[in-house]
C-alpha cells in the first residue's frame, strides 16, 4: 500500500526547571545562590530524504515527543538540554498545521530540515534572582513547555512528467517502454493502484516520469481515488495526456480526453495552465477516420503538440520521447507555494497563548494556560520573596486586568492548579 498521507500530533521538549542551591564550602560563609538553569528541551526536526517513497513509517506511530531538559544543577551548572527528535520524510513532503492549515514544511530537497516544534527554554536557576535586598533567594523558574502541534502531512511525488488519463488508456505501458519501471500491466481498469516513477534517459539528459493512476469522472471530490491521485500531479513541470484512441471500450475519446483536463482544473486551475502533450494511444487498433477526428479536435482546442503511437507496439515512440525531453530541459520547476513565512519564537506568547480564565458553576474564577503551569511550578509559598514574586507575576502578564475585565469581585475565589485564594482589592 502506498501511504501518502498522515496524521500525527508532535510535542517538544519542555525546558528543565531551574535548580535552588546554596554554595556550601568549607572555610566559606553565606556562599550564596548558586542554583543552575535548566536545559533546553528537545525540538521536533523534520528531515527530507530521497531514501524514503511513502509515509509507511506514520501508518501505526501517530505520536511523537521529544526529550525535555534536565534540571539545573548547583554550582551554577546548567541542565543538558534534551536531544532533538529527527523523524525522516521522503523528499516532496509537505507538512500542515491540522488544526489552522497553514503551511508549516515543504521538504524538496534531500537533506533539507525544518524545525516544525520548538523545545522549551530552561528555568533560571536561584542564582539569578539575587540582588542587595533578596540576597537568599529560595525559588527558580520553572522551564517553559515546548510545542505542541496536530500535523497534516502529505506526499506529493516530484516528477518532471506526469502522464495522465482515463483507466486502461496505456499509461503503465507507456511508462514500462519509455524508463526501466515495472508497473503492473493488464487489460482491467485500475490495474494501477498507487504512482509509479520511473527514469527517462534520451541522449544525455535524464528526468523522472510517474505514471499517474487512472483518474475519473468527479476524481476532485474524491470519486474513486479522487485526491489521494490528483495530489501528484502538481509538482509535475509536465503533463503527457493519454488516450485511447481505439475506443475499443466503448467510452468517446474526446469525451476522455475533456474529461480529464475538467478534473484537473476542478482540482487545482493552475494545472489547466500547465503544458500538456497529447498522446493518442493504441493507433494500431484504431481507423485512420477515428484518429484524424481526434486530433483535429485537440488541436481545435489550441494543443498543438499532438502525437499518434502505439505503446504496445512501440509505434511513433522516439518521436514522442523527443518531445518531451525537449519540453522538459525549457520548462523550469514548478513553484507550489508562496514562500513560508517564519513563525515567532516560541518564548513570545500572546496573552490567548499565556492564560485563560474560566468561570465554574460556584463561581470559581479558574486560571489555565502557560503562564499558570510555569509561575506555579516556579512559585515556593512558603518563601516571602517567591510569593511576592508571584504576585507581581500575575500584575506583570495582566492577569489581574483579565480578572476585573471578567467580572471578579473582592471575596471572589480564584483557582489556579492546585491553588485556591481569596481575591483581594
Amino acid at each position: 500500500m502506498f501511504y501518502d498521507h498522515a496524521k500525527i500530533y508532535v510535542k517538544a521538549g519542555d525546558g528543565g526547571p531551574g535548580c535552588v542551591s546554596f554554595h556550601t564550602e568549607k572555610f566559606v560563609t553565606n556562599g550564596g545562590p548558586d542554583g543552575g538553569d535548566g536545559g533546553k528541551g528537545g525540538d521536533v526536526v523534520f528531515v527530507a530524504s530521497s531514501r524514503l517513497t511513502t509515509l509507511q513509517n506514520f501508518r501505526f506511530k501517530h505520536k511523537f515527543v521529544a526529550a525535555d531538559g534536565a534540571k539545573g544543577m548547583n554550582r551554577k551548572m546548567y541542565g543538558r538540554g534534551g536531544e532533538d527528535l529527527v523523524i525522516g520524510v521522503p523528499v516532496g513532503t509537505i507538512i500542515k498545521d491540522a488544526n489552522s492549515g497553514k503551511l508549516l514544511a515543504d521538504l524538496t530537497e534531500d537533506k533539507e530540515r525544518v524545525v516544525i516544534a520548538k523545545g522549551g527554554k530552561g528555568g533560571a536557576g536561584n542564582m539569578h534572582y539575587a540582588n542587595a535586598v533578596r540576597q537568599a533567594p529560595r525559588f527558580a523558574r520553572a522551564g517553559i513547555p515546548g510545542e505542541e502541534k496536530e500535523l497534516q502531512i502529505e506526499l506529493k511525488l516530484i516528477a518532471d512528467v506526469g502522464l495522465v488519463g482515463y483507466p486502461n488508456a496505456g499509461k503503465s505501458t507507456l511508462l514500462s517502454v519509455m524508463t526501466a519501471a515495472k508497473p503492473k500491466i493488464a487489460d482491467y481498469p485500475f490495474t494501477t493502484i498507487e504512482p509509479v516513477l520511473g527514469v527517462v534517459q534520451n541522449y544525455d539528459i535524464s528526468y523522472v516520469i510517474a505514471d499517474i493512476p487512472g483518474i475519473i469522472e468527479n476524481a476532485h471530490q474524491g470519486a474513486g481515488m479522487g485526491h489521494d491521485f490528483l495530489r501528484h500531479i502538481e509538482r509535475t513541470r509536465l503533463l503527457v495526456h493519454v488516450v485511447d484512441v481505439s475506443a475499443t471500450d466503448g467510452r468517446d475519446p474526446i469525451d476522455d480526453f475533456n474529461s480529464i483536463n475538467d478534473e484537473l482544473i476542478q482540482f487545482n486551475e493552475e494545472l489547466g495552465k500547465r503544458p500538456q502533450v497529447v498522446v493518442a494511444n493504441k493507433c494500431d487498433a484504431a481507423s485512420q477516420e477515428e484518429i484524424d477526428l481526434f486530433v483535429e479536435e485537440v488541436k481545435a482546442q489550441g494543443y498543438e503538440d499532438v502525437y499518434v503511437i502505439s505503446a504496445a507496439s512501440r509505434i511513433g515512440l522516439k518521436e514522442l520521447t523527443d518531445k518531451i525531453t525537449e519540453l522538459v530541459t525549457k520548462l523550469p520547476p514548478v513553484v507550489l507555494h508562496d514562500k513560508i513565512e517564519e513563525d515567532e519564537k516560541i518564548y513570545k506568547f500572546e496573552k490567548e497563548d499565556q492564560f485563560k480564565i474560566e468561570i465554574d458553576e460556584e463561581n470559581v474564577f479558574e486560571i489555565t494556560g502557560t503562564w499558570a503551569k510555569v509561575v506555579m511550578e516556579s512559585t515556593n509559598f512558603s518563601d516571602p520573596d517567591s510569593l511576592s514574586y508571584f504576585q507581581r507575576s500575575m500584575i506583570n502578564a495582566g492577569v489581574i486586568d483579565a480578572l476585573k475585565e471578567a467580572g471578579i469581585q473582592e471575596g471572589d475565589t480564584v483557582r489556579i492548579g492546585d491553588l485556591e485564594f481569596d481575591y483581594v482589592e
